[in-house]
Formats: structure tokens, C-alpha cells, sequence
């Protein structure tokens, strides 16, 4: 089988959208962590967040990518403080190709005001631009231990899908198929 292609990378730099287009042309499964979490919660990450706190959070995080690395052929779109923790970024760099998604921090301000307000926790806070470049600063140097970046600012979801599915497919002996 396979071995797993893992998104990572901040908030709103298109992990979900990305993961789902290389997911469907590849004729993987997606495993969208957040939403799974919320599923097995209950409850959205925000409240998560308020109800139980990030540690909580943290530690359904962790568990989720020790279960998710046991499995093969998956497309996996972590949460973006996922795999700042180096002992679940160690667990899914085994168990497939990471790729961790950039964007500039206007242009992640510019996706994250055409969401719905109180989807992203982290940037309920006066100065959300500081909030993104504080942030972005603090997982630098985690993100930065990826092998492989693809800086989403100017691309298309389109294009993103298409240069993760290249880069997954030269590291990786077996050759994948590429549904159009």
C-alpha cells in the first residue's frame, strides 16, 4: 500500500481544500484531523477550546496521528499546531510525505475574514494580523523542519493539489494515479 501524504502548514493555507482535491484525484481516502476531531468530540474545536482548553485539544491532536499514522494510503489534512509537536511530527514524517503549506500572513488574514467568525480560536483576539505573525513566528521553526513547502499565496487550490501530488509522487517508489 501506499504511503500516506500528510498536509500540514498554518491555518488557512488551503490544508483542507488542498487535501481534499489530492485526495479525489489520487482516489485516496481524505482524513481531515480537525473535522474528525470534532466529530469524535462532539463539538467544534472552538468550543473545545473554551469547554476543555488547548491542552485538551493538544492531547486528542496527538492521539489522533499516532492512531492516523498506523494506516496507509491516506491523504491526511492535520490541524495547523499539530505537528509543532515534534513527537507527532516524528510519527507522520514516518509514515508518509509531508508537505507543509505557507502563505503570506495578509493573505491568511484575507482567507480567514471570508469565514465564519468564531471558526478559528486562536484569532479571536483585538489584533488578529499580530495574532497570525505571532503565531507564524512561534512554529517557524517547526514548520520550517518539513521537507517539503509549497507556498500557497499565489496559487490556485488547483495548482497546490498538483504540485503536492508531484512532490508525493517523486518520493514515493510506487507510482500513484492521478484521476482527472
Amino acid at each position: 500500500m501506499a504511503h500516506n501524504i500528510i498536509l500540514t502548514g498554518f491555518m488557512a493555507t488551503g490544508k483542507s481544500a488542498v487535501g481534499q482535491l489530492v485526495a479525489e484525484r489520487l482516489g485516496r481516502e481524505l482524513v481531515d484531523m480537525d473535522a474528525l476531531i470534532e466529530l469524535q468530540a462532539g463539538k467544534t474545536i472552538a468550543r473545545i477550546f473554551s469547554e476543555e482548553g488547548e491542552a485538551a485539544f493538544r492531547q486528542r491532536e496527538a492521539a489522533l496521528c499516532a492512531e492516523q499514522s498506523q494506516r496507509q494510503g491516506l491523504v491526511i489534512s492535520t490541524g495547523g499546531g499539530a505537528l509543532v509537536n515534534p513527537d507527532n511530527r516524528a510519527v507522520m514524517m514516518q509514515s508518509g510525505v509531508v508537505v507543509c503549506l505557507s502563505a503570506h500572513a495578509d493573505e491568511i488574514l484575507r482567507r480567514l475574514r471570508s469565514m465564519p467568525p468564531g471558526e478559528r480560536p486562536l484569532l479571536d483576539v483585538p489584533d488578529p494580523r499580530a495574532e497570525i505573525e505571532r503565531l507564524l513566528q512561534s512554529r517557524r521553526a517547526a514548520y520550517s523542519a518539513m521537507d517539503w513547502q509549497v507556498d500557497t499565496t499565489e496559487l490556485t487550490i488547483d495548482q497546490a493539489a498538483e504540485r503536492v501530488i508531484e512532490i508525493a509522487s517523486e518520493q514515493t517508489s510506487s507510482t500513484l494515479p492521478v484521476h482527472h
